[in-house]
């Protein structure tokens, strides 16, 4: 779970420009400023092109935070 932790890590630093960032397990879009409806977007794009997934728009909607999203992405990898 780290290796994908620390490339999650990246995804988000990259994409809401934050290379201070730190995420973790609880973290919500609440949590962040920049983390607004457009960067969810391109989080859920870049997480697909980084972790070489797709991701369904159901499971998606079903994401509350960084937590579920490190738990979907270790689900996917092993399908």
């Amino acid at each position: 779970m780290s290796e994908i932790l620390e490339k999650l890590q990246s995804v988000f630093q990259r994409v809401l420009e934050d290379d201070e960032l730190v995420i973790s397990r609880t973290m919500t879009a609440g949590d962040h400023a920049s983390w607004d409806s457009i960067n969810h977007i391109k989080l859920v794009l870049e997480v697909e092109k980084t972790f070489d997934l797709r991701l369904k728009n159901s499971d998606v909607a079903l994401l509350e935070s960084v937590g579920d999203l490190l738990d979907l992405i270790a689900r996917k990898r092993t399908d």
